[in-house]
């Protein structure tokens, strides 16, 4: 990260602001891609597998998380400092490297896409199907979810998602500081005879690389944070300076990495020990996830943090079923040569598409929340060795500024990180399909 200070440092071309006020009110309207991501990334990675990780195995995990989010912050950060440095999106700096590989992140984002979509749209179906007066089965609830989210898209696009973001990170935020904070003061008590499993097994594996294929996100989310900047500059008619992107970055993803250790430690303090673990079922996992702040705060917060946690889930749905279309619309635009004025209708195809498609999957092929994320998790895992190199190699390509490449930190995280998803993709592999 020092890297990042020392990019900014040098890039001296910005015309100053003329004063602290105009300064602050340009910086206001840079942030807003960043907040966005942060929105994408707490979604079910934080919700359901950093408090399962806290749960079951305590403190054990609680650096292998912080690991991965520092492992994927450089392919995170190549996404918005491309964008800052040549005024496009990363995927037409994959186009410049070479016509494959959009046509390699068009193939990841189909795949991952659909999967993704229906599985953060169930959960957010199961906590909306909690509420008492909500007559709706999870399946459906789930549904009206994607309508819904499809329909803002199609309506509001960007100014309201963007709105949207910066409240919801907020309450989440003071709502999850205040619940461990108090769950500290007053542990859950040790169950006789408890022994605390070993995450360091072979067995455990699995559910390893599920916890870091959301961790803090998917990787293909680095190209929307490039459309999103694109979207935001349009929207307010602004051109951040690189410090002010690099600002709106860093605020959105600190947010992920400090609301994953909250929920690891969430977990730990509420359920590590107790001998209670997470339903697989929708509405059973979600009255436990209401439990963790309930027990905690006190039973007068169950509809706050309930509230909470679907307005948190619901904004995961809608940014992740506006970034998967705008980047599938981008890429086929790109990969065709087409108008510009052909992406909004490509998108608008994805979002519907997204909409019928997820329905389907979720009425005729899914029953089990915890594998639908289990399964979404895990392939968002394996693919993401591939878009993480493609964005450090983009991001080394003579288009990009000298002094806005990677510097010697970042190239030595980048490669770590390489290896790291690499070497754990390979024994997922080796554990699930050759022992």
């Amino acid at each position: 990260m020092q890297d990042v200070a020392a990019t900014i440092d040098e890039k001296t071309e910005d015309t100053p602001p003329e004063n602290e006020a105009q300064a602050q009110g340009n910086l206001w309207k840079a942030i807003g891609p960043g907040i966005l991501m942060a929105c994408a990334a707490v979604g079910a990675s934080h919700l359901v597998w950093s408090a399962r990780a806290g749960a079951e195995f305590g403190w054990s995990l609680m650096g292998l998380v912080i690991l991965a989010n520092v492992l994927k912050y450089p392919f995170f950060l190549y996404g918005h400092r491309y964008a800052a440095a040549t005024g496009e999106s990363l995927l037409e700096g994959y186009r410049r490297q070479g016509i494959g590989y959009v046509y390699t992140f068009l193939g990841i984002n189909i795949m991952t896409g659909i999967i993704s979509i229906t599985a953060v749209a169930m959960l957010s179906g199961a906590l909306l199907a909690t509420y008492d007066f909500v007559p709706l089965t999870v399946p459906h609830a789930a549904i009206a979810v994607l309508a819904v989210c499809g329909l803002i898209l199609l309506l509001g696009r960007y100014s309201l998602l963007d709105g949207l973001s910066k409240v919801i990170i907020a309450v989440l935020t003071i709502c999850t500081v205040a619940a461990v904070i108090l769950a500290a003061a007053h542990p859950a008590a040790t169950a006789p005879g408890f022994v605390a499993p070993d995450p360091w097994t072979w067995a455990t594996l699995p559910f390893l690389v599920m916890l870091l294929g959301w961790m803090p996100a998917p990787v293909d989310m680095t190209a929307w944070s490039s459309l999103w900047m694109i979207s935001r500059k349009r929207q307010t008619g602004y051109s951040p300076t690189p410090r002010e992107n690099t600002v709106d970055f860093l605020i959105g993803y600190g947010a992920c990495i400090v609301l994953a250790v909250l929920f690891v430690a969430l977990g730990a303090l509420v359920m590590h020990g107790t001998g209670v673990k997470f339903s697989a079922g929708g509405v059973g996992f979600s009255k436990q996830f209401v439990n963790l702040y309930a027990e905690t705060i006190g039973p007068w917060s169950r509809s706050l943090i309930l509230t909470a946690a679907f307005v948190t889930m619901f904004s995961t749905a809608l940014t992740v079923q506006d970034g998967y279309p705008r980047s599938l619309a981008a890429a086929c635009v790109i990969i065709g040569d087409l108008k510009a004025e052909r992406f909004r209708q490509i998108q608008n195809l994805c979002i519907v598409l997204s909409v019928v498609i997820g329905a389907g999957v979720i009425l005729f092929f899914v029953k089990n929340l915890m594998q639908m994320l289990a399964f979404a998790s895990i392939v968002s895992f394996l693919t993401s060795p591939v878009l993480a190199y493609i964005n450090f190699k983009v991001m080394k390509g003579d288009n990009v500024p000298v002094q806005m490449r990677p510097g010697p930190i970042l190239t030595l995280l980048s490669w770590a990180g390489l290896a790291f998803f690499l070497a754990m993709s390979a024994g997922y592999v080796a554990v699930t399909f050759l022992m």
